[in-house]
């Protein structure tokens, strides 16, 4: 039997963001929100995220890229967090930061650079 989109999306969210972080938001979905949570991870975590088309580091530094353009801080910082589970390093991430500073402008690395560099030294202290 082939594993549904849903468990498919959960197994690949589990193995990017991590255990913890997935618990909280599900611990945290409520009947307002619990249909959200499950569209994102059939369609984000499911489909996208597991399409074997591109692998998860570059997937992962797409993801970063596009969040740091839109500006959208919160998701860019976990998704910082969650590289160092995707195989992407912090080299990765810097390259990635300079092409959205050609592409999407410097105000918006310069805000991804500050938020990647503390989640860098947060996640040093944690080793």
């Amino acid at each position: 039997m082939s594993e549904s989109a849903y468990e498919k999306g959960m197994t690949t969210r589990r193995l990017v963001l991590g255990d913890a972080h997935v618990d909280r938001a599900s611990a945290n979905a409520t009947p307002f929100d619990e249909a959200f949570q499950r569209h994102i991870t059939v369609r984000a975590w499911g489909d996208v995220w597991s399409d074997p088309h591109l692998d998860k580091r570059t997937r992962s530094l797409l993801t970063i890229a596009l969040l740091a353009a839109l500006g959208h801080h919160e998701e860019l910082e976990m998704h910082v967090r969650a590289a160092r589970n995707t195989g992407a390093t912090a080299e990765d991430i810097r390259e990635t930061l300079m092409h959205v500073s050609v592409y999407a402008g410097v105000p918006a690395a310069n805000r991804a650079f500050a938020i990647a560099k503390r989640v860098q030294a947060e996640l040093a202290d944690d080793d």
